[in-house]
């Protein structure tokens, strides 16, 4: 008997407000512990709520281990009705967003707090990476290999065999995200930088050179989750929820990655917010390598697979550029604080949609796109997803 796909339901009536960003460190002494404590003291004290109206809590790190979200609960003091723990990296940010998003609607909780954070210090990366993946440690061990450089070198050079992709494309991603993160004050790199620069960066794995690669640094983000008469009631700038979705283990008979989940279902999400690719004012991709946003600017159909490189040949990719993308300056400008890497998107994206972005403000902005990717065994990821927010009430 066939089975039938039900409609998924709305997540009209969504709200999302309150980003918060722990300020970025380069190595730290302190516990993802926190970080994570850090940003929920800033959730309380930027909404103006009472720390036990949270009565939902979503947590994403690497580095919280051996505790989870419910070790948190009694380490900062919380007693949520609701609870989830989403360790998936670079696709959190969503992920979190969408269950709480569901939570809300059922009356399972009233204010979730979604937050990410993670530390760095001198061995914590590697001890990350050792524990990271199985699949990927088996694949890449025995021959001297290890960690994600050598990994996205090998998509990397797949994708430039594949579609013609040259250096100078990567480039022109990596250069405009530069240009924002100038103009935020949170990133960790505070020079500009130029495709010349680019070009002559130092290699670390062939075809993949200094700058296509994210800095690892301590620090946390975060927002809440809430129905959109709630964040009325509170008097908070808000965006609302339109769109969302996630595929694990998409295309897994692709030899190498060169397609995301974002493909199958993107028809979905736009339907869902009623809008087409064009209507999108600006999009946060995650930016671990930029043949990953490339591929994010194809999968969510921006344009064909494929062309990727002509299409950043063709745009400008700044804050007032023809394709705003990563207007924080991402990952690659704006620092990568482990787990919170997949909730940077979703923060910047809140304060553009509620004028508070500063300098770097997309003007009239009215949607926006985030995606998500997060979990890369070796030659694949295996979670992706993506959500689009419009402007609410509130600042503009």
């Amino acid at each position: 008997m066939a089975i039938t796909k039900k409609r998924r339901q709305s997540y009209e009536g969504v709200a999302v407000a309150v980003p918060v960003t722990v300020p970025y460190e380069r190595y730290s002494t302190r516990t993802a512990h926190w970080f994570l404590g850090r940003a929920v003291d800033a959730l309380v004290q930027s909404s103006g709520i009472k720390k036990e109206q949270i009565d939902g809590f979503c947590v994403s790190s690497f580095s919280l281990a051996p505790d989870t979200a419910v070790g948190l609960t009694q380490h900062l003091g919380l007693s949520p009705r609701w609870l989830d723990h989403v360790p998936t990296g670079g696709a959190s940010g969503v992920m979190c967003l969408r269950r709480a998003a569901r939570a809300v609607q059922s009356g399972d909780a009233d204010i979730v707090a979604c937050v990410a954070g993670d530390t760095n210090h001198v061995d914590s990366f590697r001890q990350t990476l050792g524990a990271f993946s199985n699949f990927s440690r088996d694949a890449t061990y025995p021959y001297g290999a290890g960690g994600p450089n050598s990994v996205f070198a090998f998509i990397t050079a797949n994708y430039m065999r594949t579609f013609g992709a040259t250096r100078e494309d990567f480039g022109r991603i990596a250069v405009d995200q530069r240009t924002n993160a100038l103009k935020n004050p949170h990133a960790m790199f505070k020079k500009p930088l130029t495709l010349e620069a680019y070009m002559a960066a130092r290699p670390i794995s062939d075809p993949i050179h200094l700058f296509d690669c994210v800095m690892p640094c301590a620090g946390g983000e975060a927002f809440l989750v809430m129905s959109e008469e709630r964040a009325r009631d509170l008097g908070l700038p808000h965006a609302l929820v339109h769109g969302a979705i996630e595929r694990h283990n998409a295309y897994a008979d692709d030899p190498i990655m060169v397609r995301g989940g974002w493909r199958m279902d993107r028809d979905d999400l736009y339907a869902q917010a009623a809008v087409k690719p064009s209507d999108i004012d600006f999009v946060q991709t995650y930016d671990d390598y930029p043949v990953i946003v490339m591929m994010q600017f194809e999968d969510l159909g921006f344009c064909e697979k494929g062309e990727g490189p002509t299409f950043t040949r063709a745009n400008t990719m700044t804050h007032d550029g023809s394709f705003p993308n990563n207007t924080s300056g991402g990952q690659l400008s704006a620092g990568q604080a482990g787990a919170a890497g997949g909730f940077l998107g979703m923060t910047e994206a809140i304060r553009q949609l509620t004028g508070d972005a500063g300098d770097r403000a997309v003007s009239d902005a009215q949607w926006g796109l985030v995606a998500g990717f997060g979990m890369v065994t070796y030659d694949r990821c295996l979670c992706t997803g993506a959500v689009i927010l419009g402007r609410g009430e509130g600042r503009s």
